[in-house]
């Protein structure tokens, strides 16, 4: 089981993601060129509409295209959205006064209610702290 990396930031024309696209949700349909993709295999994918957020997808089945050649189409399982929405939000550190611009998904068909769970997340794998309504950032933790 290999981990494949078709994120925007690589750009690699030999190794390229062509569509990305939900079946149902939790389920995608992948397609792509290169690669040797195979059953187990993981798959890192730039979420649509986002500067810097991806999702890793565990592939179930491979199917190989005759044409183009090295090019193929994936069933994969990931994280189940319904309705996908990428917001940015802001938050200064408490301590020092660093801001952090950054961007979270959250299923927006949850409403409201999920966006700062999500968020908040989302601070904890920038490794920034929330405690209390407090905001700390790496440094000042």
């Amino acid at each position: 089981m290999a981990e494949h990396d078709f994120r925007y930031t690589l750009l690699t024309p030999e190794h390229t993601l062509i569509e990305c696209r939900a079946l149902t949700p939790g389920r995608y349909q992948v397609t792509g060129n290169g690669g040797a993709i195979r059953a187990g295999d993981t798959l890192l994918v730039t979420l649509k509409g986002s500067r810097e957020l991806s999702m890793r997808l565990t592939v179930d089945k491979v199917r190989l295209l005759i044409k183009p050649p090295g090019q193929w189409v994936a069933t994969a399982a990931g994280p189940s959205f319904r309705e996908l929405a990428i917001l940015n939000w802001q938050v200064n550190c408490d301590a020092c006064g660093s801001q952090l611009d950054f961007e979270f998904a959250v299923d927006s068909s949850l409403g409201e209610s999920a966006r700062v769970p999500a968020a908040e997340a989302r601070l904890q794998e920038l490794h920034w702290q929330s405690r209390e309504g407090r905001h700390l950032c790496p440094k000042c933790q």
